[in-house]
């Protein structure tokens, strides 16, 4: 039986108007991604994938074509629902961490819901359950001076998670650790996917690539090569 697409984009196009030119930044990518799936997108600098980022994780429209997130095309939407699937929906992993320095590791965990207005006594044993998840048992009150790089990263990834959203979205997750690190936070990541979770990575690095089951590859704002276990193909838009 075949996956539900959780994710369809179709003519996803992305003009940047600088006055006195234009920039495309994508030329009409067309891929859908299944319930439950892990993908690496790909690309040299400018090809495209910082661009199809932000609009996956609703933080950017684009100019023209479908970007369907479950049943609901998010393309069209205006900033206050935008905020809102970003919010319940989408799980975001950066390079950088992304914490708050005045908070501890269960608050930055929380730090999502805070924003839906929700208060952290009503969620303080979730979130204490997913720092256990990231193996930040022992950490719960330190902040994130106190915490190496790699458990910093284990932060974000249980903040992630929060939300119980639809996707998690990681942008170079691995880009500031160590090799044995990064070896760590990916089978982290490899864990959630084999719960059924459905990653999304955006990297240049082939380790990272290799852990995901397909691998979509940009250039020049198109799908260059969509690579699914080991069977690439080339694909034109």
């Amino acid at each position: 039986m075949a996956k539900r697409s959780i994710i369809q984009i179709k003519d996803l196009k992305k003009v940047y108007d600088l006055g006195a030119f234009k920039v495309q930044a994508l030329k009409g990518l067309n891929f859908d991604i299944e319930e439950g799936s892990y993908t690496a997108i790909m690309g040299p600098s400018g090809s495209g994938k910082s661009t199809l980022l932000n609009i996956l994780g609703c933080l950017d429209r684009p100019s023209n074509g479908a970007y369907i997130l479950g049943d609901d095309d998010v393309a069209h939407m205006d900033d206050k629902e935008l905020s809102g699937v970003r919010g319940s929906r989408i799980g975001f992993i950066f390079q950088s961490y992304n914490l708050i320095q005045q908070l501890n590791v269960v608050e930055n965990i929380h730090v999502p819901l805070f924003y839906q207005g929700k208060d952290i006594s009503d969620h303080y044993d979730h979130c204490v359950k997913l720092a256990e998840k990231v193996g930040l048992a022992d950490r719960l009150d330190h902040r994130p001076m106190q915490l190496s790089g790699g458990q910093q990263q284990r932060v974000a990834v249980a903040r992630s998670l929060v939300n119980e959203p639809l996707m998690l979205l990681a942008d170079e997750p691995t880009g500031n650790l160590d090799s044995t690190t990064e070896q760590e936070i990916l089978d982290i990541l490899d864990e959630l996917h084999g719960e059924g979770r459905k990653l999304v990575i955006v990297t240049h690095d082939d380790a990272v690539a290799e852990r995901a089951e397909r691998v979509i590859h940009l250039k020049d704002g198109l799908v260059d090569q969509d690579i699914r276990k080991g069977a690439a193909k080339a694909v034109a838009n």
